[in-house]
């Protein structure tokens, strides 16, 4: 079977290929460039040149292919029109389902692959023809939540070589076979964006508009934000309104936003105005349908890396949903996902919340 592998010049990718190789696939590695600076330089050099190494060393072809136009108009241009609109969004989320299994799986089928495979966390089932998404073994490096906007067509199109395995082994692995990736750090940031001052870079882009930060149960004046689009719901660091004398010596934190009047709301102290009941969510993407079920009880995770909370769903509509909490929750965040599990692990579906609910 003829694979393409995204390899992205990190560890996982790295040993993805290798595993499929080793199981008698015929593999190809596709790296993609996926952002440019406004000057026209790479930031991907260093990437590609392990992806040489790395393809040369476990014996693979490998191609580069860009898709910065593309990444720039169907994720970056929503990540700019949410925080625009005073919300937090998740560029990961998008980019998977509108360049990773987008435009880089029908490169895949231009170059004749049967399947591709990425070095994500996740594993895929499948039931009665039917493709279900589902948490990988290893739990505390699962990716299921950033692959909840999959549908059935992108889902029946991948592999996840490492759904059973952990991370340890994964670098135990490139180690033994001396890949330059072994000790690689894991990529963190924006997705192909990737670390940097994210004040600094959000600036070049969206004009800053400074306003009023006051205290939300009294409206009192107490400082002067940069700009709502640099805040998110829970904030607790870089507001500079700390060591106020008329203040109870507790961190402050970011409650909510007022995009209308440009002011941002905090509260001292983690009090009942950080936590929610519930929130509503539109935009659902049901794997691999809509369930039958009006109402339901599942699990969700409002954020990645959150344990699994007891939630009770109620439908809307095919696409919006109201999600109520067995326990109150802290710092929902609209324009994040709310990702849907059942007990086993096996993700229900996805939306993007809109607001949270409070009793």
């Amino acid at each position: 079977m003829r694979v393409v592998v995204g390899i992205s010049g990190g560890v996982d990718s790295s040993v993805a290929a290798y595993l499929l190789k080793k199981q008698g696939h015929e593999v190809i590695g596709l790296f993609m460039v996926n952002w440019q600076e406004r000057d026209g330089t790479c930031t991907a050099e260093e990437d590609f040149e392990d992806v040489k190494r790395v393809c040369n060393k476990i014996g693979i072809p490998y191609f580069s292919v860009n898709y910065s136009k593309e990444y720039y108009e169907r994720v970056f241009t929503y990540f700019l029109e949410e925080y625009k609109a005073g919300r937090t969004p998740n560029p990961d989320v998008l980019c998977n389902r509108e360049v990773k299994f987008g435009p880089f799986l029908e490169k895949a089928r231009g170059l004749g692959a049967d399947m591709i495979a990425t070095g994500h966390y996740a594993k895929k089932l499948v039931r009665d023809g039917k493709f279900y998404l589902s948490k990988a073994k290893d739990l505390n490096k699962d990716q299921s939540y950033f692959l909840n906007q999959l549908n059935q067509y992108q889902l029946g199109s991948v592999i996840f070589p490492l759904e059973d395995i952990e991370k340890p082994e994964v670098r135990q692995i490139a180690a033994e076979l001396g890949l330059s990736t072994a000790e690689k750090k894991d990529s963190t940031g924006i997705c192909f964006i990737g670390e940097r001052n994210f004040k600094n870079f959000l600036k070049d882009f969206l004009p800053a508009q400074p306003g009023e930060i006051r205290e939300i149960n009294t409206e009192k004046h107490i400082g002067t934000h940069d700009g709502l689009m640099y805040y998110t719901i829970g904030q607790r660091r870089g507001l500079n309104i700390g060591g106020r004398a008329d203040g109870n010596g507790q961190r402050w934190f970011v409650i909510s936003k007022d995009l209308e009047k440009n002011v941002l709301y905090v509260s001292q102290g983690e009090g009942e105005e950080l936590f929610s009941d519930g929130l509503y969510a539109s935009k659902m993407n049901w794997i691999p349908e809509m369930p039958a079920e009006r109402e339901f009880d599942c699990f969700a995770k409002f954020r990645y890396r959150q344990p699994d909370q007891k939630v009770h769903v109620t439908l809307l509509n095919d696409t919006d949903i109201k999600v109520d909490f067995a326990e109150r929750q802290r710092a929902i965040t609209p324009g994040q996902f709310v990702v849907l599990y059942d007990e086993s692990g096996i993700v229900l579906g996805g939306g993007t919340i809109d607001r949270e609910i409070r009793k």
